[in-house]
C-alpha cells in the first residue's frame, strides 16, 4: 500500500519503516508534491547502505562443492596406495617391472571416477532444464543440488504468498456480517451470509454500500478487464467487489455524476464526493471508522435508518477492531442525501458499513507449505507488514500451527532487542517476523545458518539484495522483482508463486539423491576392478584384466550407465524425508560398506568366471581373460539395477522404470560385442570369442550380482 509522508519530527531510534517523514532513493510519489531537503546521498543513503550490504555479503560454497571436493581428496590419496601397492606386489610376484606398473597405472585410472564430474555437470544441468519448465530459473549451476538440502524457507508475505492486491473480504452491515469469496477478479466475488448468497433486504444496502464505495474512487476499473486497473489497491478492490453485484463505476457516473470532491487527506483519513442524482443530491464518504463512525447520527438498516447512539458507535468501533484484529484493513462507508450542493460534506452522515479488506493467500499456498511440512522444512514469513496483517495470512497458509511450537509474530524492534539479549532461542522458534529491515534479515540468516541450516530466501525490492545475496539459495521474484534482486538471487521465479520453491527443492533432493547414486555406481565398479587385479596378484595368478581392457571397461560401463543414473526422475518419497544435515557427506559408512560389497560380489563373479573356464572348461589364457573382461563388462552393465532404493523390488523401481537406463545398456552392449567381434578392436584389447559354452559362463555369473545381493544383505 501506498505510504504517507509528513514533516513532523520523529525520535532518532525511529526504524527505518517507521521514518515517514523521510523521503528514500529509488522510492516513488504516488499523489501529493512538497520540497525536501536533501540529507544523504551515494552511501549515506539507505540505497546506498543496501548497495554496500551486497558488497559485503558474501556468497557461501555449495553443500555439493564441499563434499565433492572432500570426496575427491580422499578418493586421491587412496588410490595413490592401492596403486603402489599393486605395482610392489606384482613385481614381487615376478611380473616383468613395465607390466606391474602399466597395470598399476591402468588400475589408478581406472579407480578415479572422472567421469564424477562429467556426469555430476550433466545431471544438475538437466536438472536446471527441468526446474526452468516449472518456471524456476537457476543462474547458479551447484545451486540445484543445494535446494534439494534446504531446511529453513524465509519468505515474504506479499506477491509471493499472497496475490499482492487488496480484496474485500468482509463486510459488517447493521446487525450482519457478510463473507465475501472470490473478490480477486472482477465480476467473481459471493457475497455470503453464513452459507446463503444474501438476498433481499440485505442485499439492497450492500448495493448502497458498494454504490457509495465506488462513487468515492478515484480508480478505474473497465468491465471488460480481467486484471484489475488503475489506482490505489483500497478503491480497486471496492470496484471489483462492486463488479460482481453489476455495479461499475462509469456507468454509474453517467447517471449519478461528480460535481466536486475533498479527496483523502492522512490527517483526517477520509475521503468525500457529491454527485447529483435524481434531481436531489448524494454524498459518498469512505474512510477509517475511527474518521467515520463519530461523525453519524444513524445507520442504514432493513427497517430504514435507524439513529445511532454512543454505545451503538462504540458496538461499531469494537467491531471493526475484531476486523483490524483478524489482519484485514477497515474502511468505513456513509452517505448523505443533502437538499443542495452547498452542504457540508461531513456532518449528519449515515453510516452503511464496514468493509474488511485483505491481501488473500495465493491458490495453492497452503498446500505447498503443507508439503514443506512434510518434508521437514520450515517456512517463515519475513515481512515489513503489520503484525496483525502477517499473522492472518500466516494462519491461513498454515506457517503457523499449533503443533509446530512456535512462537507468536515478532516485530523489528522486538528482534533487535532479543538479538541484543541472546534470546536465539526465541528468534529460531518465531515463525512470524513483521516490521523488519534489511539488516535483520541479514541476522537471521546469519543465526539459521549458525544452527546448520541451509536457508532459502525470498525476496523480490532492492532491499532484499543482500540477503538474497547471503543466504544458500536466494530466490528473487521474475514478476515483480527489481533486477537488483534478480542479480543477486540463484534463482528467479518467473511465476512468483511459493509451490515454485517447493517443486524446485523436490528437484534438489532428486539430482543429490541421483549423485548418490551414481558415485556409489562408480566407485563400485571401479572398486571391483582393483580387487580383481589385486586378489589375483596376491595369488600369484594370471592377470584376469590387462590395462587396456580396463581402461576400455573404465571408459564404456562407467560412463553411459552413471550418466543415466544421473538423469532419473527419482521417487516421490524423497519428499517425505527431512532434509539433510549441511555436514552430511555423499557417501556415508552406509554407502562406503554398499560400495565395498558390491565390488566383493562383482569381483568374486569376474575370478570365478576366469578360474572355471580356465581349470574346468580348459580354456588357454587369452580365452580366460575374454571371459573375466566380459563378465564383469556385463557384471557391471546389470549392476546399475542395485542401484534402486529397496533392493527388494528388483522388477518395479525407479531404476527399471527409467528409459534412460535401457538405452544406456543398449550402448554399452554395442560397444561390447564391437570389442569381442570387430577384429582391429579385438586384437588391440587382446581379446578372443568365446564359444557357448563361455558365453552361458559370462550370462550367469554376471546375473549373479543382482540376484544374491537383495537375498545377502538389506541396505535400505
Amino acid at each position: 500500500l501506498p505510504v504517507h509522508k509528513h514533516v513532523d519530527s520523529l525520535d532518532v531510534d525511529t526504524p527505518v519503516l517507521e521514518r515517514h517523514n523521510m523521503l528514500f532513493k529509488g522510492t516513488s510519489v504516488t499523489r501529493g508534491s512538497g520540497t525536501a531537503v536533501v540529507v544523504g546521498t551515494a552511501r549515506n543513503t539507505e540505497f546506498g547502505k543496501i548497495f554496500e550490504q551486497v558488497v559485503e555479503a558474501e556468497p557461501q560454497q555449495t553443500p555439493l562443492e564441499k563434499r565433492l571436493n572432500t570426496l575427491g581428496a580422499r578418493l586421491a590419496w587412496g588410490i595413490v596406495g592401492i596403486a603402489i601397492l599393486v605395482a610392489v606386489g606384482g613385481i614381487l610376484a615376478g611380473r616383468e617391472l613395465f607390466l606391474a606398473i602399466e597395470v598399476a597405472i591402468a588400475l589408478s585410472v581406472a579407480a578415479i571416477p572422472e567421469g564424477l564430474a562429467i556426469v555430476a555437470t550433466i545431471a544438475l544441468a538437466r536438472g536446471i532444464w527441468r526446474m526452468a519448465q516449472r518456471n524456476a530459473l537457476i543462474t547458479r549451476l551447484s545451486a540445484v543440488e543445494t535446494l534439494g538440502a534446504t531446511s529453513v524457507i524465509l519468505t515474504d508475505k506479499t506477491g509471493t504468498l499472497t496475490e499482492n492486491r487488496m480484496a474485500v473480504s468482509r463486510v459488517l452491515l447493521d446487525q450482519l456480517t457478510v463473507d465475501v469469496e472470490g473478490a480477486q477478479q472482477p465480476k467473481a466475488g459471493r457475497f455470503l451470509v453464513g452459507d446463503v448468497e444474501i438476498s433481499g433486504d440485505e442485499a439492497r444496502i450492500l448495493d448502497e454500500l458498494l454504490e457509495a464505495g465506488v462513487l468515492c474512487s478515484n480508480a478505474a476499473l473497465s468491465p471488460d478487464s480481467d486484471a484489475g486497473g488503475v489506482g490505489d489497491p483500497t478503491e480497486l478492490a471496492l470496484l471489483v467487489a462492486a463488479s460482481a453485484r453489476g455495479i461499475w463505476r462509469d456507468e454509474w457516473l453517467e447517471h449519478t455524476p461528480e460535481i466536486r470532491e475533498d479527496p483523502f487527506d492522512p490527517d483526517s483519513k477520509r475521503m468525500a464526493t457529491l454527485h447529483r442524482r435524481d434531481g436531489g443530491y448524494l454524498v459518498a464518504i469512505k474512510g477509517a471508522p475511527e474518521a467515520i463512525i463519530p461523525l453519524c447520527v444513524a445507520v442504514q438498516s432493513a427497517g430504514g435508518e435507524r439513529d445511532l447512539d454512543d454505545s451503538q458507535r462504540a458496538r461499531w468501533f469494537e467491531r471493526a477492531e475484531e476486523l483490524g484484529e483478524s489482519g484485514l484493513r477497515t474502511i468505513a462507508i456513509a452517505r448523505k442525501t443533502p437538499a443542495t450542493d452547498a452542504t457540508e460534506l461531513y456532518d449528519e452522515l449515515v453510516l452503511i458499513g464496514i468493509v474488511g479488506l485483505q491481501d488473500p493467500p495465493r491458490d495453492g499456498v497452503a498446500e505447498a507449505i503443507r508439503r514443506c511440512r512434510n518434508a521437514g522444512i520450515s517456512v517463515v514469513m519475513v515481512t515489513g507488514d503489520h503484525a496483525a496483517t502477517a499473522s492472518n495470512i500466516a494462519k491461513a497458509t498454515g506457517i503457523v500451527a499449533a503443533e509446530d511450537g512456535s512462537a507468536g509474530a515478532l516485530n523489528g524492534t522486538e528482534v533487535d532487542e532479543l538479538f541484543a539479549n541472546d534470546g536465539h532461542a526465541e528468534l529460531l522458534r518465531t515463525r512470524v517476523f513483521s516490521r523488519v529491515t534489511p539488516e535483520q534479515k541479514l541476522k537471521l540468516i546469519d543465526l539459521y545458518q549458525k544452527q546448520g541450516h541451509v536457508v532459502a530466501m525470498t525476496g523480490d525490492g532492492v532491499n532484499d539484495a543482500p540477503a538474497l545475496k547471503k543466504a544458500d539459495i536466494g530466490v528473487a521474484m521474475g514478476v515483480r522483482g527489481t533486477a537488483v534482486a534478480k542479480e543477486a538471487a540463484v534463482m528467479v521465479l518467473q511465476d512468483d508463486e511459493f509451490g515454485t520453491i517447493v517443486s524446485a527443492v523436490s528437484h534438489g533432493r532428486v539430482i543429490f539423491d541421483n549423485i548418490r547414486k551414481f558415485v556409489v555406481y562408480l566407485l563400485s565398479c571401479n572398486t571391483s576392478e582393483v580387487l580383481v587385479v589385486s586378489i589375483a596378484t596376491l595369488l600369484g595368478a594370471p592377470l584376469p584384466l590387462l590395462p587396456l581392457q580396463i581402461l576400455f571397461l573404465n571408459l564404456v560401463t562407467d560412463v553411459f550407465p552413471a550418466l543415466a543414473l544421473g538423469v532419473g526422475k527419482g521417487s516421490p518419497a524423497l519428499m517425505s524425508n527431512r532434509p539433510r544435515k549441511a555436514t552430511e557427506r555423499i557417501l556415508m559408512y552406509r554407502h562406503w560398506k554398499r560400495i565395498m560389497y558390491h565390488g566383493a560380489m562383482l569381483s568374486l563373479a569376474v575370478l570365478a568366471a576366469m578360474a572355471f573356464s580356465h581349470y574346468y572348461l580348459g580354456y588357454e589364457e587369452r580365452s580366460a581373460v575374454s571371459v573375466a573382461f566380459l563378465t564383469l563388462a556385463f557384471a557391471q552393465m546389470w549392476h546399475v539395477f542395485n542401484m534402486r532404493d529397496d533392493l527388494k523390488q528388483l522388477f518395479d523401481n525407479e531404476i527399471t522404470r527409467n528409459a534412460w537406463v535401457w538405452g544406456a545398456l543398449v550402448i554399452c552392449l554395442v560397444l561390447v560385442l564391437l570389442a569381442i567381434y570387430l577384429p582391429a578392436l579385438r586384437d588391440v584389447l587382446v581379446l578372443s570369442s568365446p564359444d557357448a559354452r563361455g558365453w552361458a559362463l559370462v550370462v550367469a555369473m554376471s546375473l549373479f550380482p543382482v540376484f544374491a545381493t537383495p537375498l545377502v544383505i538389506d541396505f535400505t
